[in-house]
C-alpha cells in the first residue's frame, strides 16, 4: 500500500497538471469569448446548457451557477432531448453544448433540430475541430493539455477547465449586467445569506399593541405593569406626537432598586428613564441590527423613522429566533 507520502505526492501532481490546464485556458480567452457572452445577454428566454457523462455533471453545475447569478438557465440532457425533452428548447433561447471531443453523437444527433429552431449555439470542446464546434455559432475551445488521470482517459483536467470557463461566463455576465447581493439574495431566500441580506428591521420589529409606550408622567407603578405586560423588557417613553424621550427597561429598574433601595411608585418615569437611548431605523438589515446591539452591549433597540417618531422595538431574541447570524 501507498505510504501517506506518495498519496499526497500524487494529490501535489494533480493539482499541478490541473493548473496547467486553468493556465491553457487562460490563453484561449479572446473575442469568441466576447461574442459568447454577447449572444448570452441578448437572449431573451433561458441558457440552456447540454452534455453527456461528466461533461454534463459540469453542465448541471454551471445552469445553476446561471440562474442563481442573473441568467436564466436549466440542464437539458441529451439522451433525453431526443426522446422528447428537446420541446424544453425554443425559439429565444441559448444552447451551450459541452464536449471535450467536440464529437459527441447524442449531441450531433440534435443538430438538425437545432438549427431548425434557430437557437444560436455555443459549443465547449479541447479545440474547433470536431463536428460540434464546426456547427457552432459560437465555439469555446479548452485548449490542448493533459488529463490528471495517469491513465489519460478519466476526464479530470478537462472537466476542472470546463467548469472554470463555465464560470468565468457567469461572472461576466453577472458583471455586465450590474447584479448585486440584493439579486443575489432573492434566489437564496431559504438560505443563511438570504436572511443576512433580504431581512430588515421592519420585517421583525414589535408594531401596534405589542409595541410599549408610556408618557413621561406616568407613575412607576404603570410603567412597570406597561412592560410586564408587553413582555420586551422595556418600555418607551413619548410625548403627544410620539417623538422618543427614553426608554425604561428591567435594567434601569434592578439598578434603581439597588441604588434606593426601593423606590416611591408614584414616581414620574421621567425622573429615572434613559434619555437619548440607541436607536435604529426600521430599513437597516436585520444583520447590521445584530451586530451594533452586540457592538453597544444592549439587548433592544427602539426603531424610530426619520421624524424620531417610535414606530417599533426589536430586540437580540427576535434577530436570533429568525436565524440571524
Amino acid at each position: 500500500m501507498p505510504n501517506p507520502t506518495d498519496f499526497q505526492s500524487s494529490a501535489l501532481a494533480t493539482l499541478r497538471i490541473e493548473q496547467q490546464a486553468i493556465d491553457v485556458l487562460a490563453t484561449q480567452i479572446n473575442d469568441s469569448f466576447n461574442r459568447a457572452c454577447e449572444i448570452l445577454l441578448q437572449c431573451k428566454g433561458r441558457v440552456v446548457i447540454t452534455g453527456m457523462g461528466k461533461s454534463g455533471h459540469i453542465g448541471r453545475k454551471m445552469a445553476a451557477t446561471f440562474a442563481s447569478t442573473g441568467t436564466p438557465s436549466f440542464f437539458m440532457h441529451p439522451g433525453e432531448a431526443g426522446h422528447g425533452d428537446l420541446g424544453m428548447l425554443v425559439r429565444g433561447d441559448v444552447l451551450i453544448a459541452i464536449s471535450n471531443s467536440g464529437k459527441s453523437d447524442e449531441i450531433m444527433m440534435l443538430m438538425p433540430l437545432i438549427k431548425h429552431l434557430g437557437v444560436p449555439l455555443i459549443t465547449i470542446s479541447r479545440t474547433d475541430k470536431g463536428p460540434m464546434p464546426q456547427n457552432a455559432d459560437i465555439a469555446l475551445t479548452l485548449g490542448e493539455s493533459d488529463e490528471a488521470c495517469p491513465l489519460g482517459l478519466a476526464p479530470t483536467s478537462s472537466t476542472t477547465a470546463t467548469l472554470v470557463l463555465g464560470d468565468a461566463l457567469a461572472v461576466a455576465l453577472l458583471e455586465a449586467r450590474g447584479f448585486t447581493a440584493d439579486d443575489f439574495a432573492r434566489s437564496h431566500p431559504a438560505g443563511a445569506l438570504g436572511k443576512r441580506l433580504l431581512l430588515h428591521v421592519k420585517h421583525l420589529m414589535h408594531t401596534g399593541d405589542e409595541l410599549p409606550k408610556v408618557s413621561p408622567d406616568t407613575p412607576m407603578n404603570q410603567v412597570l405593569y406597561e412592560i410586564s405586560n408587553k413582555r420586551l423588557g422595556l418600555t418607551t417613553i413619548v410625548d403627544d406626537e410620539e417623538h422618543l424621550l427614553g426608554i425604561f427597561t428591567d435594567g434601569d429598574l434592578r439598578r434603581l432598586i439597588d441604588k434606593q433601595q426601593g423606590f416611591d411608585v408614584s414616581l414620574p418615569v421621567s425622573e429615572v428613564m434613559t434619555k437619548k437611548p440607541s436607536t435604529i431605523s426600521q430599513e437597516a438589515r436585520a444583520v447590521e441590527a445584530l451586530q451594533q446591539l452586540n457592538l453597544k452591549k444592549i439587548s433592544q433597540f427602539v426603531v424610530v423613522d426619520d421624524q424620531n417618531k417610535v414606530i417599533g422595538v426589536i430586540s437580540m431574541h427576535d434577530l436570533i429566533q429568525a436565524g440571524v447570524n
